[in-house]
C-alpha cells in the first residue's frame, strides 16, 4: 500500500530515519563501494562511449529499467560495440538509439523520474541535486521490501518526495544525495542476498 508523504509529517521523518538506519548499517567496505559507485559509473560511461560521457550515461540510464546492474552494463556496452541497442523493451531501445544517434539525453529521457535522474547521477557524480529512486531506494525509505508490488514511482510527486527524503538524509550526513542512495543501495542489496 502506498502511503502519502508530507515533508513536514511523521511519514517523511520515518522514511528519512529508515534511510539513515540503512546508511549506519553499511559495513566499511559497503560504504567505500557505495561512495565510489557513481564515479565508477561515470568512468564506465566515458569508456563505453569513447569519451562521450553524456551519451554513455544516457544509454546506461535508458537501458536500466528493471535490469540488474551487470545486465545493464552488458546491454549498454554491447549497444556501443554493435552500434545498435538490443535486449530490452521497445521504448528503452528507442531512447538508447536516439541518444546514440546524437540526441541530448535530457531531451530523450524523463528527467523528473528514475531514468533521467540516474542519467544525471552518472553524467556528473558531483551534482548535488539528482537522486535515483529505484525500487530498492523506495524500499529502503519505506523500510519494507515490496517485492513485485507497485511502488508508484512514475507518479512525479511521489518520486520527488522520496528524492527529498534522500536529500534530507544527505544533509544530515554531510554527503551528496546520490552518495547516500548508492551506499544504502549496496548495503540493502547485499543484506537481501544473505
Amino acid at each position: 500500500m502506498l502511503i502519502p508523504i508530507n515533508p513536514d509529517g511523521p511519514t517523511f521523518a520515518r522514511y528519512t530515519t529508515n534511510v539513515l538506519t540503512v546508511w549506519d548499517s553499511a559495513t566499511v567496505d559497503q560504504r567505500a563501494r557505495g561512495m565510489a559507485w557513481y564515479r565508477s559509473a561515470n568512468q564506465l560511461a566515458y569508456m563505453i562511449a569513447e569519451g562521450n560521457i553524456k551519451a554513455g550515461a544516457g544509454v546506461i540510464a535508458a537501458l536500466s529499467a528493471n535490469k540488474r546492474w551487470a545486465t545493464n552494463v552488458n546491454l549498454a556496452t554491447r549497444a556501443f560495440k554493435s552500434g545498435k541497442p538490443s535486449g530490452h523493451f521497445g521504448d528503452a531501445l528507442t531512447k538508447a538509439a536516439r541518444i546514440m544517434a546524437g540526441e541530448d539525453p535530457e531531451t530523450v529521457l524523463p528527467m523528473d523520474i528514475k531514468t533521467g535522474q540516474f542519467y544525471r547521477c552518472i553524467a556528473d557524480p558531483t551534482d548535488p541535486m539528482p537522486v535515483c529512486i529505484d525500487r530498492h531506494a523506495h524500499d529502503i525509505a519505506v523500510g519494507e521490501r515490496y517485492g513485485a508490488e507497485p511502488r508508484g514511482l512514475n507518479a512525479r510527486g511521489r518520486y520527488a518526495l522520496l528524492a527529498d527524503v534522500y536529500r534530507a538524509a544527505a544533509w544530515q550526513l554531510g554527503e551528496l544525495p546520490q552518495t547516500v542512495q548508492a551506499v544504502t543501495w549496496v548495503s540493502w542489496i547485499e543484506r537481501k542476498s544473505q
